[in-house]
């Protein structure tokens, strides 16, 4: 019925347009009252079907869904080897796995604390994903510092160390408390400070903020999830919870789509 409603009233301002003359239909004009009458049609249409509007709304999201998704995918697949091979990228999981899951973080960012234990859980049940971490200090100066930090204590095979105690460390991070964990995490603080404003650490840093944009990822926790080759990629936000990283790893290893991911 409502199609058919529809119909007819698609019928009617088509019966208006093609009333006027060769002359207004080139430029597509109408005068004052047949423009009243094509409102009256919509109006009064939505009206009794309002139920329409809320379908319009939701076909507007799945094709704005649809064109980030290709968006992103074609974001991906032109620096892919940038974001899931970037050889001074931090790395856990398996390093040859044939999933790649980057994240892209801030240490005070509290729900990048609460998705690193259900994400290196799920990663360590599955066996055949690889982590990359990328450092995108956004929301302090501090962050920044903790970044450094965590970076330089790379240079020491310290990083996995000091990025959980960072993650594990409630409230805001501090420069006190940032010099602190990273010597109770094993690193050289003393050599952490000669070597944290490096600039290939700057550089680093720079150039993960600058993908994220290119990524139109504004936000953290942020991954990008694709295979190892970059195929079926995806962008999604937020605390994940565990079950869905598993989901992750599965779909993404059949090309497949995830139901109901942002």
């Amino acid at each position: 019925m409502i199609r058919k409603t529809f119909a007819a009233a698609l019928l009617a301002s088509a019966a208006l347009f093609t009333a006027l003359p060769a002359s207004a239909q080139e430029d597509q004009t109408f005068n004052a009252k047949q423009t009243d009458a094509i409102r009256k049609i919509v109006r009064d249409y939505l009206m009794e079907h309002p139920e329409v509007i809320g379908e319009a709304i939701e076909a507007l999201r799945e094709k704005m869904k649809a064109q980030a998704e290709s968006d992103a995918k074609k974001a991906i697949e032109s620096r892919k080897d940038e974001i899931l091979n970037a050889a001074d990228d931090p790395v856990s999981g398996n390093a040859a796995g044939d999933v790649v899951v980057v994240e892209f973080f801030d240490y005070n960012c509290p729900y990048c604390k609460v998705v690193l234990d259900p994400m290196m859980e799920a990663v360590k049940a599955d066996t055949k994903v690889k982590v990359v971490f990328k450092e995108m200090p956004i929301l302090s100066e501090e962050s920044l510092t903790a970044a450094r930090v965590a970076l330089a204590a790379k240079k020491q095979g310290k990083y996995d160390d000091v990025h959980r105690a960072f993650m594990k460390f409630r409230g805001k991070l501090d420069d006190k408390a940032i010099f602190r964990l990273a010597g109770e995490a094993g690193a050289n603080v003393d050599q952490i400070k000669k070597e944290m404003m490096a600039p290939e650490i700057e550089k680093q840093i720079r150039k993960n903020i600058d993908l994220a944009h290119a990524l139109d990822i504004s936000s953290t926790p942020s991954f990008v999830v694709a295979g190892k080759d970059g195929k079926a990629a995806r962008i999604l936000a937020g605390a994940i919870e565990g079950p869905v990283f598993k989901q992750l790893f599965d779909i993404t290893r059949k090309g497949g789509r995830l139901s109901g991911a942002n």
